[in-house]
Formats: C-alpha cells, sequence, structure tokens
C-alpha cells in the first residue's frame, strides 16, 4: 500500500474517533476528497517542477502515534530558548507536553488549538478565521486539514502587546518511527496588537520523520508581527511548511526562515494583502550540505494601493546540496503606488551543489516601484588570496567570507537569543570562530 493509500485507510479511522476534530468534520470531508483527487503533488507541476516527494511517497509512515512519551528538560534544553522568558507550546510526537510548556490566559490566549476547538468562547474566533485563507485546492494543505486536531492556538486581542515571544515547538522521537505530523496552527493579532513567535520542528533520532504542517496567520490594523523559523533538523527529517498570511491595513508581519538542515525542506509562505498601506517582509538563509534539499515557494499578492513587500533571501548549498527559490509577486491593477522589492543571492561551494532560482513579477498597475534579480556564484577569489596573502588560512578565509555573505539577514531579527543562536548555528556550520554578535 502506497502512503496516499494509507492516509486515507487512516482518515477513516480518524474520522471515527471522539475529539476535536469531530467540530470541523464538514470541512474535513471536504478536504480529503480534494487530496484524494490529486493526491501528492508531482513535478508535472509548475510550482513542482524542480522538487519531488518520490523519496517520502515510496515510504511507509504512521498517522498515529503509538506510544505516549514523556522528555526530560535536561534531554531537548538545547533546541528551546533559555535565556529568555518565553511562553512554550511544546509538542512530543504530535501530543501536547503540559510539563515543557507554558501557555497563558491572561490577557491573550496562547495554547492548543483542540482547547480552542471544543470550548465554546472560542468558536467565533474559529468561524471567522479558521481556514479562511489556506489554499483549499492545494493537496497538502487540503490532507493537513483533513487530519486536523492539535497545533498552537495564539490570540492576542485588540490593544495587547504580548511581553514575552511564544515558542512553538514540534519534537519526534524514535519511540513512535516513522510518523508523519500534521500540526494546525491559528495566530490571531488583533487591532494594534504586538507578538513574537519562534517555530522549530526538531527530530530528536536520526530515523526518518515526515513533517505537514499549515498555520493561518491574521494581522489586523496596525498590528505587528516577528515569526521566526528555525529548521535545523536530522539528516533524516522532512518538512512541509505552508504558511498562509492574511494583512490588514497599516500591519506588518515579518518572517524570518533560516534552514540549516533536513533531508527535505518546503517552505511555502504566502501573503495576501486585506487593504492599504500593509508592510510585508520575508528574509531568510539557507545554509545546506550533503544530499540536502531546500525549497523555498513565496507569493506576495498586492490588491491594494500603498503598500510595500521586501523579500531577501540568501542561500549557501555545499557538497550536493540543492536549493530551490520561486518568489511570486503579483500587483493587481487597483495596487498603485506599491513598493515591492525581491532579491536572491546564493553562493555554490563546491561543483555538485545546485541552485534552481526563478523570481516572478506579474504586474498589473501602472504605477509601481518594482524589482527582483537572483545571482548565482562562487567565492571571491581574490577576497580569499588577499585574506590568504595576510596570514588567514584558506578554511578560515573561506568560512568567513561566506558569514559576511549571510550575517546581514540577521539585523532585523528582534529577539537577540534568536540573533545569537543562529549566529553560532551559522559560525559552527562554516568552521569560523566568530568572536563578536552580529
Amino acid at each position: 500500500m502506497d502512503l496516499k493509500e494509507t492516509l486515507l485507510s487512516s482518515y477513516l479511522a480518524f474520522d471515527a474517533q471522539d475529539g476535536p476534530q469531530r467540530k470541523l468534520q464538514d470541512q474535513r470531508a471536504e478536504a480529503i476528497e480534494v487530496f484524494e483527487q490529486q493526491g501528492f503533488p508531482t513535478k508535472k507541476l509548475e510550482d513542482w517542477k524542480y522538487t519531488t516527494l518520490r523519496s517520502l511517497t515510496n515510504d511507509e509512515y504512521v498517522v498515529f502515534p503509538k506510544t505516549e512519551v514523556s522528555l526530560k528538560l535536561e534531554d531537548v534544553k538545547q533546541y528551546i530558548l533559555q535565556d529568555v522568558d518565553t511562553y512554550k507550546i511544546v509538542f512530543v510526537d504530535g501530543v501536547y507536553n503540559a510539563y515543557l510548556s507554558e501557555t497563558t490566559h491572561e490577557g491573550a490566549d496562547i495554547c492548543l488549538l483542540s482547547a480552542a476547538l471544543t470550548k465554546p468562547k472560542y468558536a467565533p474566533v474559529i468561524k471567522k478565521y479558521f481556514n479562511q485563507i489556506a489554499d483549499k485546492d492545494a493537496s497538502l494543505t487540503a490532507l493537513n486539514t483533513a487530519f486536523t486536531k492539535e497545533g498552537a492556538y495564539i490570540y492576542v486581542p485588540e490593544g495587547k502587546v504580548v511581553e514575552k515571544p511564544v515558542q512553538i515547538i514540534h519534537f519526534a522521537t524514535d519511540k513512535n518511527p516513522k510518523l508523519l505530523l500534521q500540526p494546525r496552527n491559528l495566530i490571531v493579532v488583533g487591532k494594534n496588537a504586538e507578538v513574537q513567535v519562534v517555530e522549530r520542528h526538531q527530530s530528536l533520532s536520526t530515523g526518518a520523520t515526515f513533517t505537514n504542517v499549515v498555520t493561518e496567520i491574521f494581522t489586523e490594523q496596525n498590528a505587528q508581527l516577528d515569526y521566526y523559523k528555525i529548521q535545523n533538523d536530522q539528516a533524516a527529517a522532512s518538512l512541509i511548511d505552508s504558511t498562509y498570511i492574511a494583512q490588514q491595513k497599516h500591519s506588518h508581519a515579518k518572517v524570518h526562515t533560516f534552514s540549516f538542515g533536513g533531508k527535505l525542506i518546503r517552505n511555502n509562505l504566502n501573503f495576501y494583502h486585506k487593504d492599504a498601506e500593509i508592510n510585508s517582509t520575508m528574509k531568510g538563509i539557507t545554509l545546506i550540505e550533503g544530499s540536502q534539499f531546500v525549497d523555498h515557494h513565496t507569493l506576495v499578492h498586492h490588491a491594494h494601493p500603498n503598500s510595500e513587500s521586501h523579500q531577501d533571501y540568501k542561500g549557501i548549498y555545499a557538497a550536493k546540496a540543492t536549493g530551490v527559490f520561486n518568489g511570486k509577486i503579483i500587483v493587481e491593477k487597483e495596487a498603485q503606488k506599491t513598493n515591492a522589492f525581491q532579491q536572491n543571492n546564493n553562493i555554490l561551494m563546491d561543483d555538485k551543489a545546485s541552485i534552481n532560482t526563478k523570481p516572478q513579477l506579474e504586474i498589473f498597475a501602472d504605477d509601481v516601484k518594482c524589482s527582483h534579480g537572483c545571482t548565482i556564484g562562487q567565492l571571491d577569489e581574490n577576497a580569499l588570496f588577499y585574506m590568504q596573502a595576510r596570514g588567514i588560512p584558506k578554511k578560515e578565509a573561506r568560512g568567513l567570507l561566506t558569514y559576511a555573505f549571510a550575517n546581514n539577514i540577521l539585523q532585523s531579527v528582534h529577539i537577540d537569543s534568536v540573533k545569537k543562536r543562529i549566529n553560532k548555528l551559522i559560525a559552527d556550520k562554516l568552521g569560523v570562530n566568530i568572536g563578536f554578535d552580529v
């Protein structure tokens, strides 16, 4: 039985269970029909022409964990921000871990999606926002909807500034091998509200894991969102991350994506402008080696005037690593005075590394300022020679030049502990000793 058939069979068992998913029965039924008709995306689709999921779909994964696992803090503290006070929503093999978590309902609701689905006081928010901007025709998003049961729920009411960052962490263990995890997150940032979120998916074993996560984010008028995705997983772990963001007037949503490890990573990041005078920021660093694969797909849909978007992605690929960047900006006829920038710069460290980059602009307005570009190259040999001539060994010189290429992305990271952690990850992977903080 292939993975698609396994999932369709598992859905029947899932649908028969009692639980929070019963509240979404109609939406889940529609979603599983979409997945049944489309199956997993293939390279025949334009958006997937450089990315194959064959290594995942030919493998055997299970949907339901057989064992409930408890973890100690010392086992996982290296993956959790410790030097800053945070709220934490932690899952182990898809199951909420209260011991490692710290949630709240004081001023804002930072808790479980399952609680929001079942408690009447959350019903108006669920009805208004859940599954409203996620692409219902995308097969992997539909698959996630069909199996929606658990994830993070963050609701920040009007005028509230969440003082502590929120960590959303998913751990996978070897107690439930070859688990297909499908977390669903819903984040609503009310009018004049602010929140910072750090998301991480981490396998604790060298066995295969497959995570298909969907996140819906809504930023209301004047809302501020800072979102950081840290992806530094085991070599056999794969991640499909689909994030959808709907923005209202004067809101600013910023998403930083740091992709440093995993077998296959696909990031689908979609911004939808629902009013005028909106600001969207997307930045990322990819640093991979071996046979790792990272694919960034971004979309910014400018549908109203006087808005801005800024994209800046840096890629560093060593050994046989492969990268993909496909960034699309759509500017509708009504979106006059749009200012949109998109840049993707890449360094290939070895001859067998590769990158497929495809920046796209679709502009239907005539009074706009839009630009896009991409570069693919190697390290500057003259700069390498200059550094070696001044006593810096070649390996360290390569590392320092590569670090300098990537680190400007960190200038817009506003959580110091995240900036320090990413700075150290980059330095460690490049084999250089950075004696300062960026």
